[in-house]
């Protein structure tokens, strides 16, 4: 079981359950956090670039939250976090997907000065067709095993 930083090893790969994505869910969160019209009405949706109800690229990135703390990459610490990079939405979640997400540790630096690491997990959310639908990589703070 993942524990501490020292437990992590560049390649190490996770794999999340899946979240099934509703119609509900998908103007439930649009009308708090981002009320555009492809997010929030199935005919308006109809006449844009997504030709159909989209859900939010900030839904999913929600959702891939979720399942990463499902995943627990670092044992039972928080994933406490720097920042994000290469965050990418590369297709729309519709409603009926079924997500989950693929991870990868692609790099482990641990600090000179503090007890703790930084790991960076290359993270891909997949929908149930195998389409990538989102990516991100994490620059997540870890703690290194008590001496």
């Amino acid at each position: 079981m993942i524990e501490w930083f020292d437990d992590l090893a560049v390649g190490m790969r996770f794999t999340s359950s899946e979240k099934v994505v509703t119609r509900d869910d998908v103007k439930r969160f649009a009308a708090e956090f981002d009320p555009q019209p492809f997010h929030l009405d199935e005919a308006a949706a109809e006449r844009t670039l997504f030709k159909g109800l989209a859900a939010s690229g900030w839904h999913t990135a929600a959702i891939a939250m979720r399942l990463t703390l499902e995943v627990r990459p670092f044992g039972p610490h928080p994933l406490l976090g720097l920042g994000v990079d290469e965050l990418r939405w590369l297709a729309p979640v519709r409603p009926g997907d079924a997500l989950h997400l693929e991870g990868e540790v692609v790099e482990l630096t641990p600090s000179k000065t503090r007890p703790q690491g930084i790991a960076r997990i290359k993270w891909t959310a997949f929908n149930q067709n195998g389409e990538a639908v989102y990516t991100f990589t994490p620059i997540a703070i870890v703690p290194r095993r008590p001496a």
